[in-house]
């Protein structure tokens, strides 16, 4: 299989020349390509990096569904359990804490932990250092579900990172880490 010709940049806008014989290597580069045809006034060259990291959160949010539907789990669900997990033994935290790691409204997360009690997934029990307060805690069927959950989702984007060397998945978590970072807030 030939290498793909090495883009070169148009002036002052970033974006490759294409040889017309050449077709686009990805859908990405041929909506970029169509872009700067119909608007060479405006710089497309976010379109390149950005449409590509939404194309693969599609991919990556239909292979985690896939894997957590595989043992009668739903994201959020999963969500709220791993956040437990990652609590430690005795794996319990207090909702509050859990809004914290899950990013949704108290009503949201409340109505969340209700529907894993039902499921038997989690328990409420009164908080030993606030009278006020409650603890969520994994039972030992969360425990299991979240466990059983995780090694398979990690098997699955395993194989969606099989293709990238190594030093290659390391060099993109980076990246991916400096591009996320200003949104994430860590204090």
């Amino acid at each position: 299989m030939a290498d793909a010709p090495v883009p070169r940049p148009v002036d002052g806008v970033g974006v490759p020349e294409r040889d017309d014989a050449q077709p686009p290597r990805d859908e990405v580069d041929r909506i970029v390509a169509a872009w700067h045809r119909e608007r060479p006034d405006l710089d497309v060259q976010p379109l390149a990096v950005l449409s590509r990291v939404t194309r693969l959160a599609r991919h990556l949010d239909l292979a985690r569904r896939g894997a957590f539907a595989r043992h009668g789990l739903e994201t959020w669900e999963f969500d709220v359990l791993s956040a437990l997990r990652r609590a430690g033994a005795p794996y319990h935290l207090s909702p509050g804490a859990l809004l914290t790691q899950t990013l949704v409204t108290s009503g949201t997360m409340t109505n969340r932990i209700d529907r894993l009690v039902e499921h038997g997934l989690v328990a409420r029990a009164p908080s030993p250092d606030d009278r006020r307060g409650v603890l969520v805690s994994l039972t030992p069927s969360g425990l299991a579900r979240v466990d059983e959950a995780l090694a398979d989702l990690l098997d699955v984007e395993r194989d969606l990172l099989a293709d990238l060397p190594a030093p290659d998945r390391e060099q993109l978590a980076d990246l991916l880490r400096a591009l996320v970072s200003p949104f994430d807030d860590l204090t």
